[in-house]
């Protein structure tokens, strides 16, 4: 389909507040908003937050064509003090050169061949949880899935012997993430870097621990380093790392690369779990089929990263997971000179916007579109009703895609193999409301009752 967006002067869009623009709607639920004006507006809708002039931009190919032209005719948007505070200048924040080299360095340490290093980690944690269960039991899938994916990112990224420093990281990256989340809904995404309001104190508290953590981490490996130890961890390839001059990344550039790392290995894989569960729990013939699909390939055995291309069931279970509930809902960029969008000039400047939330949940390019249905990612379903490219971007796309989304798709899918071999986690058909913050989060506690399947 090829589209042209709406004559400049002829589009439509909310009604603005003084000095606040849209920012009401905004922060009252920004997953209805950008529905609302994809609904009610159309493709192109022009509308503000505070002071900021943005447009959504709701077809696949113009969303495709922005994710393209960042880092030449777009640049990332600014996403303000508390982003800064948590991602430093890494690779998903840095622009231009500075973000070429980084992304150059990073880049190899998670490539497949080094993912498929990592499965049997993957595997080991998975089973070590479930072990630990019991029929009947109630669990938190959430708190659980959240457990599982940081034990699984602090070792593979800092290696087993970093795993009692789990709990202090855990804990500082939960509260980043609601202080940052509440920041990015607020007036005090306004506010300048030195206006310090109670939730900015507790996002420093965090970011401290958490670049205390990291050093010690640091340290440790370059004490292992210099008594000539090999480590085959994700951190000791970024110690390793070198760019075409041969310089290494600086302490400060670990430490961020670290953060921009675990938070793809963890916090985006353990929320995709989670709703994966959820989905599943309302939908017995999407598990039953899970459970023959397990059976037949695996018999009873742990899975290996070369089980992961056997599993196509499971793995269309977490792409309609990831339609459903994206991780990451919104990507913004700002036009430069020369920018344009299906032809059509965007004046320098002006912040555009797409949300996989809404582009996901659209019935044009997918039918039903708040319907759990895996089989629409068969390869019969996708020649029957061709999804457009770019109508499914749950890790972005472009020059500037998530590194980690290869980590992230073996990942969710190990682990929901080794798991429902064992189990179904059973959690009603009703699904917990959603909060908006770094990721996407159950606003809920996610309870469910364990029923172990019979042999």
């Amino acid at each position: 389909m090829t589209a042209t967006l709406t004559p400049p002067g002829s589009e439509r869009g909310p009604r603005r507040w003084p000095l606040v623009g849209n920012l009401p709607a905004f922060a009252r639920d920004p997953l209805a908003f950008f529905e609302s004006l994809r609904d009610e507006y159309g493709d192109w809708v022009p509308w503000a937050l505070g002071p900021q002039r943005n447009v959504l931009v709701s077809l696949p190919e113009h969303a495709g064509e922005l994710l393209g032209a960042v880092e030449s005719t777009f640049k990332p948007t600014e996403l303000g003090w508390a982003f800064r505070q948590l991602l430093g200048n890494g690779v998903v924040v840095a622009t231009g050169d500075d973000w070429r080299r980084k992304r150059a360095l990073v880049q190899p340490s998670v490539r497949p061949r080094q993912v498929r290093a990592y499965a049997g980690t993957m595997v080991e944690c998975a089973d070590a949880l479930v072990s630990g269960w019991s029929d009947g039991a109630r669990i938190d899938v959430h708190r659980e899935m959240a457990g599982l994916t940081q034990r699984i990112a602090v070792r593979t990224l800092f290696g087993s012997d970093a795993a009692g420093r789990e709990a202090p990281i855990s804990a500082a990256m939960a509260t980043a993430q609601r202080e940052l989340g509440a920041e990015f809904r607020g007036v005090t995404m306004f506010l300048p870097p030195w206006v310090q309001t109670p939730g900015r104190r507790r996002m420093r508290a965090a970011v401290d621990v958490l670049d205390r953590e990291i050093e010690h981490v640091i340290r440790e490996h370059e004490a292992a380093s210099a008594a000539g130890q090999e480590r085959d961890d994700l951190l000791s390839r970024l110690l390793s790392a070198r760019d075409e001059d041969g310089g290494p990344l600086s302490r400060t550039e670990l430490r961020d690369e670290s953060i921009t790392l675990y938070i793809g290995g963890h916090e985006t894989t353990s929320t995709t779990l989670t709703w994966a569960w959820q989905l599943l729990s309302g939908a017995r013939e999407a598990r039953e089929r899970l459970t023959e699909e397990l059976d037949r390939v695996l018999g009873g055995r742990l899975p290996t990263y070369e089980d992961y291309a056997r599993l196509p069931w499971t793995q269309q279970v977490v792409k309609e997971a990831l339609r459903i509930y994206p991780p990451i809902w919104l990507i913004s960029a700002v036009a430069g000179e020369g920018a344009t969008l299906g032809g059509r000039p965007v004046p320098a400047g002006l912040s555009v916007w797409i949300s996989p939330w809404s582009m996901h949940r659209d019935e044009r390019w997918f039918p039903e579109p708040e319907a759990f249905r895996p089989e629409r990612w068969s390869a019969d379903a996708t020649a029957a009703h061709q999804i457009p490219e770019h109508a499914w971007f749950p890790f972005g796309g472009g020059p500037r895609a998530c590194l980690g989304a290869r980590f992230a798709l073996v990942e969710a899918a190990l682990v929901l193999a080794v798991v429902a071999q064992r189990f179904h986690l059973d959690s009603g058909p009703t699904l917990a409301r959603v909060l908006p913050g770094l990721t996407l989060q159950p606003r809920d506690p996610v309870l469910a009752t364990l029923r172990a399947h019979r042999s």
